[in-house]
């Protein structure tokens, strides 16, 4: 699939987008016979409703897709992706009735639909192609949907083919394709100076990592910290059945860091972009790390293990050290880091945490305006006892229960204590059920946001 539109003046149908308090209107404006044909077939204008319009020989001639109300599309996202299955195969062009304010969303939301992962089996949907609506930047929303499509791929793909040698190779890919620099740091030297990404790799056979990738020589430094654990089992905290069957899914952070460099780099911003990925799978063997055993961070801060299944926080604390490290403009981590977050805000929205206001404010709108929802979440001073247990200078898992996702945050900010900017995303990475432009399975959370709030958080 290339997810490109269909090139201006092709051989397409028209397509009227109706707004269904406006169709009374529309329906005036047009000839008897195809008035006759859409009150006919009970067209009402509905979100997921469309209708092909046929000419006098059968053959369509335009196409309807319905838009709802403004109240009806509050509830929505991506409303022509929905009326999309009902469309014929073909090209389509928008003709009227689509606001020009929601055009971009509405064909990338076009593009989405078409996603299929097909490597195992399955096959694409039939193409329904269309043309860029008047006024949209066609080759952002292309690059958008690609970068999309590459997060999806890899969260979807099983562990038994996305480990961390696995996961090093897309990043290679890449990086070639973009002819970024890539470093990968294992064996000894991970040991020695990542102890905590190597300590919860240890147990697997398949060996931790960390992979620092860079692109750009000039302009504002930007960070992507992308949690990479390629499967979860818990390690001696082991989880339960039904608990760890989408854990293929835990490197979710690292897929969508991964999704949006490919956007930065093809959209060519201004900017200099680095991103780490710790790559690690959390296995059970002899040398797994236990509970109450206290590990020492890269950064020196220590930390007592009170449950090995809060690990990705352990990973992503090295990482973010290496990161602060050279003090770049902006920091960003992504990780599917707690299920207290899924509690607090369900599997659509992307809960996302920093102290610093204008940052805050600048994700919340380019989220809303980019179809990408976020929510803010607080980095609550009072709590930060709850991740001091005496015996270390951090308790990687709070006893108790409450305010999970917020003391995971807490936690990694302690790793961040020298760099200007700092965003933390816990995201879910999957949609459950199939929904316009959103397929059942993995699923880009935040990175449209973030791309969109990127010009004015580092001047570009």
């Amino acid at each position: 699939m290339t997810y490109a539109f269909a090139p201006a003046g092709a051989d397409a149908l028209p397509l009227h987008v109706i707004d269904a308090s406006g169709l009374e209107d529309w329906l005036a404006s047009v000839p008897e016979a195809t008035r006759a044909w859409v009150t006919a077939s009970g067209f009402s204008g509905g979100i997921g409703e469309a209708l092909m319009i046929p000419g006098a020989e059968g053959q369509p001639v335009a196409a309807l897709a319905g838009f709802g109300t403004a109240a009806t599309r509050r509830r929505a996202r991506f409303v022509l992706a929905a009326a999309l299955p009902k469309l014929a195969a073909g090209t389509y062009e928008v003709a009227s009735g689509l606001p020009p304010e929601h055009a971009e969303v509405e064909a990338l939301g076009w593009l989405f639909a078409g996603y299929a992962f097909t490597r195992y089996a399955g096959e694409a949907p039939s193409a329904r192609n269309l043309v860029a609506p008047e006024g949209v930047d066609a080759a952002r929303v292309e690059a958008l949907a690609r970068s999309e499509a590459l997060t999806r791929d890899l969260v979807n793909t099983p562990a038994s083919d996305m480990g961390p040698q696995e996961l090093e190779e897309a990043a290679r890919a890449l990086a070639g394709t973009f002819e970024a620099q890539i470093e990968v740091i294992s064996g000894e030297a991970l040991e020695t100076g990542f102890p905590m990404i190597h300590t919860v790799g240890r147990a697997s056979t398949r060996a931790p990592r960390l992979i620092d990738m860079r692109w750009g020589s000039s302009g504002p430094t930007l960070t992507l910290v992308g949690k990479g654990v390629c499967f979860d089992t818990g390690g001696l905290n082991i989880k339960p059945g039904s608990s760890m069957g989408l854990m293929k899914k835990d490197m979710g952070g690292a897929a969508n860091v991964l999704g949006l460099a490919q956007a930065i780099m093809e959209l060519k911003l201004p900017l200099q972009l680095r991103v780490l990925i710790p790559a690690v799978e959390n296995s059970i063997a002899g040398d797994s790390f236990r509970p109450q055993d206290i590990l020492t961070s890269r950064k020196g801060l220590t930390v007592e293990i009170n449950n090995t299944d809060a690990e990705g926080r352990l990973v992503l604390a090295d990482a973010l050290a290496l990161a602060d490290e050279e003090r770049p403009d902006l920091i960003v981590s992504m990780a599917t880091l707690t299920g207290a977050a899924r509690v607090a805000v369900g599997p659509d929205l992307a809960p996302f945490y920093t102290d610093d206001e204008p940052l805050a404010a600048a994700l919340a709108q380019a989220g809303t305006a980019a179809a990408d929802p976020l929510w803010r979440m607080p980095l609550w001073p009072a709590y930060e006892s709850m991740i001091e247990p005496g015996i270390a200078d951090l308790d990687n898992a709070p006893k108790g229960g409450f305010a999970g996702s917020i003391t995971a945050a807490l936690f990694l900010n302690r790793f961040v204590t020298d760099s200007p900017r700092y965003a933390h995303f816990d995201i879910y990475s999957w949609q459950p059920s199939a929904a316009p432009g959103r397929t059942a399975g993995g699923l880009g959370q935040g990175p449209r946001a973030i791309l969109g709030a990127l010009p004015g958080v580092l001047g570009l």
